[in-house]
């Protein structure tokens, strides 16, 4: 089938734009607008048509029967036959059962005028209009009484069955038309619900891509600012506490503070700046008709640097883990890191999934633990099972205890699982046997075990490192 539609088809462009075309065209937006009006000039025509043949000698009068019979009888028979039109559209049952009986009548007397008409006219109406199960019960009435005007109306008698079988011809094509036109208004009107669903599905995914949008930008938001906030506000309870103590460590601490700052208001500029970042034409740029969304999508993504309303870098990774864990310890807990496997060479979207989980945890230990707390953070790049394994597990409080969460699930831990679950992974976060708490996620690797990291022929991982 061609895909040609009508809005690129020079032809129907051509047909569209002829007079007649444009007439028609109006013609039935009046009548969309006035139905009456039309409905009204039609029954005026059938009633004009019908008189003329009173007036007009010659022929018609003696093959047609109009001289058989008294002229007002044709009068009353040809307004009988027209008046009834006017209502075609809002009764078109009772305005047939009139007209077919107005004609059945006047064929009965021998007479034919062209105002007979009407009962095709009437015909389309039922086709068009009315339930479509009534059309046999029209078509079983319709049939005797076109017979009676084969039969009883010259010339048509001369040979009956030949003017049976066009008057029958004419009065189905009249049914034809009124159930073509019947079929274009349903499917015009399954179009038109076709274009409002797609239309409501179209603001649904915009308001569902704004809300996962706006998710994520929380996510990035709590991770940055709440981890850092976590750390400065350690930092600032530990420098407090040793003031009087150490006086010499009040400028270390002041500067680790402000490097913790500094960090956390860079990423936090990278974020906010991502989403505001102006995307070039894409003609100029591709000439593939990329869209911008996709563009900005992979810049994302990939991290790369770009200028326009802000200046994008890589985001955080496994690489800077030893850095993390590096703030952390100088407010206060004892962290120890763990890599192995190829780490280095997870992908980008993985290897920050795992930053943000290390970081969340992190910072929760740091505040429900304490700074007294040992951490201990372990990252494994399994290529034969094809995941990563991240776990992170503290010492609890001073006094041992496992740190409590708050009273609900909390925002952290809700991010922790819905980065998981965006990676295709599952966290689980609990207290630890002997006191703590535990936070360990697994992610599977992109393409199975077969796209894992390589290992060297003993099995062993090629990268692993302690912090």
């Amino acid at each position: 089938m061609s895909s040609t539609t009508h809005g690129t088809d020079p032809l129907w462009e051509h047909l569209a734009g002829h007079p007649v075309a444009r007439g028609w065209l109006r013609v039935r937006a009046a009548d969309r607008a006035h139905p009456q009006v039309l409905d009204s000039v039609i029954a005026l025509f059938v009633l004009l048509i019908g008189l003329a043949d009173l007036f007009r000698d010659g022929e018609h009068h003696t093959l047609f029967g109009v001289n058989s019979v008294p002229l007002w009888v044709s009068a009353l028979t040809a307004a009988a036959q027209a008046v009834p039109l006017g209502w075609r559209r809002r009764a078109p049952l009772t305005v047939f059962w009139i007209v077919l009986g107005v004609c059945a009548a006047q064929w009965a007397l021998g007479v034919a005028l062209h105002s007979d008409i009407s009962l095709m006219i009437a015909l389309y109406g039922v086709a068009r209009y009315s339930p479509p199960r009534r059309l046999p019960w029209v078509a079983a009435a319709v049939l005797p009484c076109i017979a009676v005007l084969a039969w009883r109306v010259e010339p048509l008698a001369r040979r009956p069955w030949t003017g049976l079988f066009f008057v029958a011809c004419a009065a189905t094509a009249a049914a034809a038309l009124g159930l073509a036109a019947r079929i274009r208004q349903g499917q015009l009107a399954a179009l038109a619900d076709r274009a409002a669903t797609l239309e409501v599905e179209r603001e649904q995914r915009e308001r569902l891509a704004a809300a996962d949008e706006r998710a994520r930008v929380s996510r990035e938001l709590h991770d940055i600012v709440g981890h850092s906030l976590a750390v400065i506000i350690g930092l600032a309870d530990g420098g407090a506490a040793q003031a009087a103590l150490r006086p010499e460590r009040g400028p270390e601490v002041l500067r680790i503070i402000a490097e913790t700052g500094r960090e956390s208001l860079g990423e936090l500029r990278r974020t906010l700046g991502a989403l505001r970042a102006e995307v070039p034409d894409t003609e100029a740029a591709s000439g593939d008709g990329a869209e911008p969304a996709v563009s900005l999508a992979v810049a994302r993504e990939t991290g790369a640097e770009r200028t326009g309303a802000a200046e994008l870098h890589p985001q955080p990774g496994t690489a800077e883990l030893g850095a993390l864990c590096e703030r952390l310890r100088s407010a206060g807990p004892t962290v120890t890191y763990t890599a192995s496997g190829h780490t280095s060479a997870l992908p980008p979207g993985l290897q920050l999934a795992v930053y943000r989980i290390v970081q969340e945890a992190l910072t929760n230990s740091l505040k429900h633990a304490g700074p007294g707390t040992d951490v201990r953070v372990s990252v494994t790049a399994d290529a034969r099972s094809g995941e990563v394994r991240v776990r992170v597990d503290d010492s609890g409080g001073e006094d041992g205890d496992s740190p409590s969460p708050g009273p609900g699930p909390g925002h952290g831990l809700i991010g922790l699982r819905e980065r998981a679950a965006l990676a295709g992974g599952t966290v689980s976060a609990g207290p630890r046997p002997g006191g703590g708490w535990s936070v360990a996620a697994t992610l599977p690797l992109p393409g199975g075990p077969a796209a894992g990291p390589k290992l060297d022929g003993g099995g062993l991982p090629r990268e692993g490192g302690k912090a």
